[in-house]
């Protein structure tokens, strides 16, 4: 899945690219590409009816939303204060750093119920 992921991520450049990682008991069983709102290299959004197909999609697999990736061109994977502001307590983000076009470096974090930290998680991959 990771490679899958991270060729979304390059197939996104020069934008941002997203999507939504489903599984079960917190496990990574599957993700889902998503189409971006309004394309662009600093910041993702989720186009609402992709948002819908997708959750549609993970509820007919059995799974359960886990988290939600989105790429970082030309920078590191860490989480923004954007990224902060407009995440949620329940689901991991993870962030993909794409440099000169190459996968560089990936991170997990969990923000907070207040939103105001996201810690860093363990990743593996």
């Amino acid at each position: 899945m990771r490679d899958e992921i991270v060729a979304h991520a390059r197939a996104g450049l020069p934008n941002e690219a997203c999507g939504i990682i489903a599984g079960v008991d917190g496990r990574a069983e599957r993700f889902f590409p998503a189409l971006p709102d309004e394309p662009s290299p600093y910041y993702y959004r989720i186009e609402s009816r992709d948002q819908i197909r997708i959750m549609n999609e993970i509820d007919e697999a059995g799974l359960d939303l886990i988290g939600i990736y989105h790429s970082h061109p030309d920078c590191d994977a860490y989480f923004s204060k954007t990224d902060l502001q407009n995440s949620c307590p329940w689901y991991s983000f993870v962030v993909l750093s794409i440099k000169k076009g190459e996968f560089d470096h990936a991170n997990s974090f969990l923000p907070n119920f207040d939103q105001t930290d996201a810690p860093k998680e363990e990743l593996t991959y």
